[in-house]
């Protein structure tokens, strides 16, 4: 039976791969920051650990008792991040920082462990959870931006470093996507912007605030958590899975207008969004 580690299962779309996975016959041990989430996913039937991404002890454990277990480690999606709205005007150094040690030095920590154990045994799968975001770039969101756009290049460079190997790395590309994900950014919004002192104090109340705090998701394009859990599915079940997945119609059509339009007509076009 095939396995694999998924981080970040608390809710929406690692909960959904999860889920998926489990459900088609392969072995999930799922990972969640919160011991109330981990409690949750172990009642759903999951083998769970606690993994905060940004604690390195918390991962090596992870993969010994996986080892132990099953002799081996199939694959491992990289799924756990979170996004910080805001100007880059308004985002402090230190929560930049916060910003990249969950959504690129977490994702690097459990990627190069989980290298290891690939590099020994001579295969593995690493699916990488980025974002449209990593593609291109829209404002008041320029941390996260930032933290998907590390990703794309880290990935980059591993393709041609694992060339030749049995061992695969995918990219998802996510664009819209039914999940917690606004209502994280909303606390993380209001707990670390000066939204009172900043120059886009009126956009941010008028605009930004009104469509995080929407329970209606009116973004074109936006499908269900399962799109991306369905590709993740479709990994696991490839011999040679392809480099790069988009999801969502946004995604193609974003990339596709980056790769016709000069930088200035697509910063007018983005601007817009």
């Amino acid at each position: 039976m095939n396995n694999i580690l998924i981080t970040g299962c608390s809710t929406g779309i690692g909960l959904e791969a999860a889920l998926v996975l489990k459900n088609n016959g392969f072995k999930v041990y799922a990972s969640a920051r919160k011991e109330e989430d981990v409690k949750k996913l172990e009642n759903l039937g999951f083998e769970a650990f606690k993994i905060d991404v940004t604690n390195k002890e918390e991962i090596t454990n992870a993969f010994t008792t996986i080892l132990q277990n099953d002799k081996k480690l199939d694959a491992v999606f990289n799924n756990a991040g979170f996004g910080q709205p805001g100007a880059i005007e308004d985002i402090t150094t230190e929560v930049l920082k916060e910003q990249f040690e969950t959504n690129f030095f977490g994702l690097h920590e459990v990627t190069i462990q989980a290298m290891k154990i690939f590099r020994k045994q001579g295969f593995g799968k690493i699916i990488q959870h980025s974002s449209v975001l990593g593609i291109i770039s829209l404002k008041f969101r320029g941390a996260y931006n930032a933290s998907k756009y590390a990703i794309e290049g880290l990935n980059d460079t591993l393709r041609q470093e694992v060339m030749g190997s049995n061992i695969f790395i995918s990219t998802i590309n996510t664009g819209p996507v039914t999940s917690e994900f606004r209502a994280n950014a909303l606390k993380n919004f209001d707990k670390n912007v000066d939204i009172e002192n900043s120059y886009f104090n009126k956009v941010y109340k008028e605009e930004l605030k009104k469509r995080l705090e929407s329970k209606e998701d009116n973004t074109p394009f936006t499908l269900p958590a399962s799109s991306v859990a369905n590709v993740v599915f479709d990994i696991m079940n490839t011999k040679k899975p392809k480099p790069r997945y988009y999801v969502t119609k946004a995604t193609y059509l974003l990339g596709f207008f980056k790769r016709i339009l000069s930088t200035s007509l697509m910063d007018k076009l983005l601007n817009k969004m």
